[in-house]
């Protein structure tokens, strides 16, 4: 209860455009929750071009959009009552730069826990930047990719 209210102050206090962007992430992460419980069959024609990757170019008047984008992502999956881990975060991601035609990357990756258990991770980057996944993406080897492009 106590969190719930800290974040609710914290929000009450933010400027228009970022509480824009929480709210737009919510509601991305919950399609994006959605759309993670499809066959990925159904959705990959949705990601872009299949193991084609964006380039690592960020232009410069998007490299702040992109960090207020990629915070609130991470700040909105700690607030949701599904479970918006890093597909949830990367899927949602992607739909709110396809939004502002934004070209991205998405990368599924598959590795092992400290367990030796087989474990799956996703991640998203955009130009040189990480938008969500990039704290754990170097223990994972890259099994699907795929490039966003705007026209």
């Amino acid at each position: 209860m106590m969190r719930s209210f800290h974040f609710l102050w914290t929000f009450s206090l933010l400027k228009r455009d970022m509480k824009m962007l929480l709210i737009e992430a919510y509601f991305e992460l919950g399609f994006a929750r959605i759309l993670k419980l499809l066959p990925i069959s159904k959705t990959s024609n949705s990601l872009g071009a299949h193991m084609e990757e964006t380039p690592y170019i960020t232009r410069e008047s998007d490299e702040i959009l992109l960090k207020k984008i990629s915070e609130a992502i991470h700040i909105m999956s700690r607030h949701t009552f599904w479970e918006s881990q890093c597909m949830v975060k990367a899927l949602a991601g992607m739909r709110m730069l396809n939004k502002r035609r934004i070209a991205c990357t998405i990368y599924f990756g598959t590795g092992r826990d400290q367990d030796g258990n087989m474990c799956a991770h996703a991640w998203l980057r955009s130009g040189s930047l990480y938008i969500s996944g990039a704290e754990e993406m170097n223990r994972f080897t890259i099994v699907g990719k795929f490039a966003k492009t705007v026209h």
